[in-house]
């Protein structure tokens, strides 16, 4: 054995101090890990200081410096310093920061933040605990198993739960079948009403289609009626005909359902076309503090709507593609009902024309004057819009933030009418709207008083002119029969278009050498007319937050969210892919 050097130093191919490896162990996590291996010195050879020189006669006298010795705080005592003694509520809130609802993938770690609060001390333990077993996400039934077995073999874990999300949940990529999974028995009926049956204080049940098979009587029936605390639920395209004959069951077997669930607050039943109408005449009634409702491309009927109970306050409704509904029912069930009449914040009302249409010309006449005001996003998607609404449509673009006028038989001009004040009157009639920057300059001393004086700006930043018949590329390019896209519109962001008009947008984009201030985004189905923020640097960015949102930032979504937080999986594919 060669006797230890006294000097060590880097080789060419040192790599940094933390890809050392101490002992064949982990590796290092500071620079003092390896001044502690150096045992025959007290510092590093090269870091020794060159000698001072002696001053000659010839050389300057400089005073001494006095050395400033700084004096260490000892360490506080375990479980006494600022962070540990924040109130919790608060600690809370900053610790909620650190977690990821959303993992990277299905396969990868995450929380790798909130594991090392773990182990930073036992009140960060304890604060943290509740934030990690808040929300429960399971991208695949591998981590749904392992959550499973802890949270049994440790039940106080269970209590923490809040939301239980299968959102992400698929069985894609994992090299099984169907066959294969339900062999292997991770998740099953049985292993999820297990799971239910450890969470007593659960809040949010986020299903869809690719566990639906997974979902018994027994589980349906727990979630209305076991789990007193749980106020929202979403059975998001759960459409086979077992799903149906066991949500039947559920609601019809045994002791049936109580007669109000006055917890259950949110409600989601996007596309579960399935479903017999009977079923929504059951549990519609019971919904008396109901705000969230979802019923996008379901049987419900118009007896089952009005039945919802006068206590409701419903802020999101999504009737779209209900075939089984007629126009002049949902007028009058969104004008006169106290439940939607005067809290409405989000409504869809989208049909396909060329499969059946929802509301006519004099249905369109019949609601717009009654919307409340309180109304954020409105979907007319292929309903009967003409010319003959558009003032009944411009007081609504003061309030509106998303518009939807698919199919609408609008021209331009007609649009120009929700940002371009109208000229002043010269005579008896006024003349049609004209672009502000096209108008002359005129002392406001000798303008008279008219409406237009007025003139409140929109809050439009969405508006969906998807099959549009009399919108074209030359229409909407050109400044003196449509402004849309010029800067006066603003703070218009999004216009969504059909694909007959997306791709001469993208074709255009690619050759243009200079770009006017838009661009084309796509995903799955849909396109959209994005405005540049470059393009209008006088205004502060928007990232497309909001309250009623509940997470997502896109606009023109078309499922209603019943939970907070990150929108992805099924849920976002449902939501703007569709």
């Amino acid at each position: 054995m060669q006797p230890t050097p006294d000097f060590c130093c880097p080789c060419g191919g040192f790599l940094g101090w933390k890809q050392i490896r101490l002992g064949g162990k982990s590796l290092s996590r500071s620079y003092s890990d390896l001044r502690g291996l150096n045992q025959l010195h007290s510092r590093w050879a090269w870091e020794s200081t060159p000698p001072v020189a002696e001053p000659s006669s010839q050389t300057l006298q400089v005073p001494e410096q006095k050395q400033v010795v700084v004096e260490e705080k000892p360490k506080p005592v375990p479980g006494t310093s600022r962070l540990e003694k924040v109130p919790p509520e608060v600690l809370d809130q900053i610790i909620s920061l650190l977690a990821l609802d959303v993992p990277p993938n299905g396969y990868t770690p995450r929380n790798v933040d909130l594991i090392s609060c773990l182990l930073t001390s036992k009140t960060l333990h304890a604060a943290t605990l509740s934030v990690l077993y808040r929300n429960m996400t399971f991208p695949h039934s591998i981590i749904f198993s392992k959550a499973l077995n802890h949270i049994s073999r440790y039940p106080a874990l269970g209590t923490l739960v809040r939301r239980l999300d299968f959102s992400h949940f698929t069985s894609v990529g994992l090299g099984r079948t169907k066959q294969m999974n339900s062999e292997i028995q991770n998740l099953t009926s049985k292993t999820l009403l297990q799971c239910l049956e450890l969470l007593p204080n659960l809040r949010e049940c986020l299903l869809q289609e690719h566990v639906e098979g997974d979902l018994s009587m027994e589980v349906i029936r727990k979630l209305f009626t076991g789990l007193p605390n749980l106020f929202a639920v979403d059975f998001c395209g759960c459409s086979t005909q077992s799903f149906s004959g066991l949500f039947l069951e559920a609601l019809t077997s045994g002791p049936g359902l109580p007669a109000a669930l006055p917890n259950l607050r949110r409600v989601s039943l996007h596309e579960c076309s399935s479903l017999p109408s009977v079923a929504f005449e059951i549990l519609l009634p019971r919904l008396v503090n109901l705000t969230h409702l979802d019923l996008t491309h379901t049987q419900v009927g118009e007896d089952a709507l009005f039945s919802i109970p006068k206590t409701a306050q419903i802020t999101h409704l999504s009737l779209s593609r209900c075939s089984r509904l007629r126009g002049p029912k949902v007028v009058e069930f969104l004008t006169t009902h106290p439940a939607v009449s005067d809290s409405l914040v989000f409504l869809n009302l989208m049909t396909d024309p060329t499969r059946s249409r929802l509301l006519e010309e004099e249905d369109v006449s019949a609601l717009l004057p009654h919307l409340p005001a309180s109304l954020c996003s409105l979907n007319l998607g292929g309903a009967k819009v003409t010319s003959a609404h558009t003032k009944a449509l411009v007081p609504l673009t003061k309030h509106l933030e998303e518009l939807g006028l698919s199919s609408c038989e609008l021209s331009g001009q007609d649009l120009n009418q929700f940002f371009v004040p109208p000229r002043p009157a010269t005579g008896a009639e006024s003349a049609p709207p004209t672009p502000i920057d096209s108008l002359p300059p005129t002392p406001l001393e000798a303008v008279p008083p008219t409406p237009a004086e007025e003139w409140v700006p929109h809050t439009l930043r969405y508006l969906d002119l998807n099959k549009a018949p009399q919108l074209t590329i030359g229409t909407v390019f050109n400044p003196n029969a449509c402004v849309i896209l010029s800067q006066q519109t603003y703070p218009l962001q999004v216009i969504e278009f059909s694909d007959k008009l997306i791709a001469p947008l993208r074709e255009r984009a690619r050759n243009a050498k200079t770009s006017p201030g838009w661009t084309v985004r796509e995903l799955g189905r849909r396109g959209w007319y994005v405005r540049d923020p470059t393009s209008v640097p006088n205004y502060a960015l928007d990232d497309g937050s909001r309250d009623w949102k509940m997470g997502a930032r896109w606009w023109g979504m078309r499922k209603i969210p019943v939970a907070v937080g990150d929108v992805g999986g099924i849920y976002g594919h449902y939501m703007f892919k569709k």
